[in-house]
């Protein structure tokens, strides 16, 4: 006769703590509780006070996440319910970076592979959803609209949960780590605008407006006529309302449009992209710099703002979670990629900035922010959309803090026969009621 299933859920559930027993026994510190779905538990280690409780939900729930581990084998089983993560989620990355990189002895690796082997493979069907479905060629305008809209037309509604109240998304700028996040994001508009040393009745192009923070900001406080593109239909919807309840349609205003079908030489005074360059691709950082070379006047400038793989790493060899579930077709150039780009193209490069551990306190914000919002985020996008972004927003936050990502504003002239026209120092960038009360203007 063959197991009862409530013989079967036992054996497996004694087999699977044995397993991570022995799969976690150099690890340390464990500061994390584990459950299983039989309700067996593993305390954290002796000492240790639990960040978090690993709760796997059902026993085919391990092995298909570590026959072949990777970022994405082990997301998905957060993303799909195999695997629950019950506490502080970002306490959960240093866990993965042991499962992924730790070198293994070949007695250890045969072990440890005959007792998973020794697992149920079973598991509750999973209705995929890979962004890897776009259509047409890499970074054609088509395509990139198709990537655009997959991340952004989620809700306005769900993005406005956990953004702030200045639908500001990209990191904010803070004074001091107990700043409140509007203060740090009105912060890092006005920050923006004094490193483009904005006049009034400039022209400022904004490439990837999102929701049209930077250019309200830039007009009502500088008095700019500013212009912001987006692929985004409902950040388009959303902008166009804001611009028209601030009263400023004379000064303000965001088109559906690709950056690169903008054909206005010398139109611009300043220009300004955030958060944009991550989706050009590397190999198109060319064609982006010339684009916004043309598009300024001489004397002009760029601030470039955009998250980059730091340096030392190498490009990943694989698709990541990220790839595959949140910024389908993103591209994080190094810096010095993006600089030899913007060079080339004939731009000269006044000032770089390393923000990371501004977009570390901003994440954390934003994961804080979305928990606490947990119900309303499922009902507006979805169970998996939910896990998504909170896997997303943790993981992001924990490649900021340990270096892995970095974020850089990098200040750009279009110099007139050598002439920059810029002060010889940055000591206006700094001269801030709001940032040396840690509070901001406006």
């Amino acid at each position: 006769m063959g197991l009862r299933a409530s013989e079967f859920e036992d054996r497996s559930a004694h087999k699977t703590l044995r397993f991570l027993q022995e799969l976690l026994r150099d690890y340390h510190p464990r500061d994390f509780a584990l459950e299983l779905w039989d309700t067996s538990h593993w305390a954290p280690e002796a000492g240790q006070f639990s960040r978090f409780t690993w709760r796997i939900n059902h026993p085919g729930g391990l092995r298909p996440a570590l026959v072949a581990p990777s970022q994405l084998t082990l997301a998905e089983a957060y993303v799909y319910g195999d695997f629950d993560i019950e506490g502080d989620i970002t306490g959960v990355f240093p866990l993965a970076d042991y499962l992924l990189y730790k070198q293994w002895s070949a007695k250890e690796k045969l072990r440890l592979s005959g007792m998973l082997w020794g697992l149920p493979s079973q598991s509750p069907s999973r209705a995929l959803r890979p962004a890897s479905r776009l259509r047409g060629s890499l970074h054609s305008r088509e395509r990139d609209r198709q990537a655009v809209t997959y991340h952004y037309d989620v809700s306005n509604d769900f993005y406005a949960l956990w953004l702030g109240q200045d639908m500001v998304y990209s990191c904010g700028y803070f004074a001091r780590p107990d700043c409140d996040l509007d203060s740090a994001q009105r912060d890092k508009l006005d920050y923006i605008c004094r490193k483009l040393r904005l006049q009034p009745g400039e022209r400022l192009l904004d490439i990837g407006c999102g929701w049209g923070g930077l250019i309200l900001h830039a007009a009502r406080e500088y008095g700019v006529h500013a212009l912001g593109v987006t692929l985004s239909q409902r950040q388009l919807e959303l902008a166009t309302e804001r611009i028209q309840e601030a009263g400023l349609s004379d000064r303000c205003q965001v088109r559906l449009l690709d950056y690169r079908d903008l054909d206005e030489p010398g139109a611009y005074d300043k220009l300004v992209s955030v958060g944009m360059v991550e989706h050009v691709g590397e190999s198109r950082l060319p064609e982006y710099f010339s684009r916004a070379f043309r598009l300024l006047r001489p004397g002009g400038v760029f601030l470039n703002h955009g998250i980059g793989r730091a340096g030392n790493l190498p490009k990943p060899d694989q698709p990541t979670f990220t790839d595959v579930y949140v910024f389908p077709d993103s591209d994080l150039a190094p810096l010095g990629a993006m600089l030899h780009a913007a060079e080339s193209t004939g731009f000269e490069v006044r000032d770089v900035e390393n923000l990371r551990e501004h977009y570390a306190l901003t994440l954390s914000h934003w994961l804080r922010r979305l928990e606490d919002h947990a119900e309303e985020a499922r009902r507006l996008a979805g169970e998996i959309k939910y896990r998504i972004w909170r896997l997303y927003l943790a993981g992001s936050a924990h490649y900021f803090q340990t270096g892995r990502l970095d974020v850089y504003q990098t200040l750009l002239v279009k110099s007139n026969n050598g002439r920059s026209g810029l002060p010889l120092t940055r000591a206006d960038w700094y001269h801030s009621a709001a940032l040396e009360s840690g509070s901001s203007k406006g």
